[in-house]
């Protein structure tokens, strides 16, 4: 597949095809949307936003989370903000994610299968890494959004004066619902 991948990339390259995408590295909305890795979300979500290529910053992750105060998706808010001039921020779960009931005992067996030693998972543990937690997702995809705003509301360096929303978003015909409070 990557290959028939790059093979595309040439021709698109060749024909030009990158000019309609033209932008600068600044999200004309001063918008960056936190949400899921969802493939049924990647033309969908940011056509039910009325998004086009500039608009935002999208970061993806599995279930729109921010796992921690300093992960890769709470740091990518904090450069939009501070680098890229972001005043706003949505969050943005979906319906029927995967993420929902997401536990490493679900993926255990299968690691093991693949040639994942319980050697490494134990190393792994003495590392200090809490797998269950690591590669836990949420059960309720309302309470998951909540606590993602909140996480990102009261974190030490982002800015009081940064609006922080919260949706769900139909995974089918991309209506939004806000979640509140």
């Amino acid at each position: 597949m990557i290959d028939q991948i790059l093979n595309y990339n040439k021709e698109f390259v060749a024909k030009k095809g990158y000019e309609q995408y033209i932008t600068d590295k600044y999200p004309a909305k001063k918008l960056a949307v936190l949400t899921c890795m969802d493939t049924r979300l990647t033309e969908l979500l940011p056509a039910a936003l009325g998004l086009k290529n500039g608009d935002a910053k999208i970061i993806k992750n599995a279930g729109a989370l921010v796992l921690s105060p300093f992960d890769s998706a709470m740091r990518s808010l904090i450069v939009a903000v501070y680098e890229l001039g972001v005043k706003e921020i949505m969050v943005v779960a979906h319906t029927t994610c995967g993420a929902c009931h997401m536990s490493f005992e679900h993926f255990r067996h299968e690691m093991n299968e693949r040639g994942i030693t319980d050697e490494t998972l134990d190393t792994i543990r003495q590392c200090g890494i809490d797998l269950n937690q690591w590669l836990e997702g949420f059960h309720d995809t309302e309470s998951s959004v909540r606590n993602t705003v909140e996480s990102i509301k009261k974190h030490p360096l982002m800015p009081k004066d940064i609006t922080v929303r919260g949706f769900i978003i139909d995974s089918v015909t991309g209506a939004l619902e806000e979640v509140t409070a």
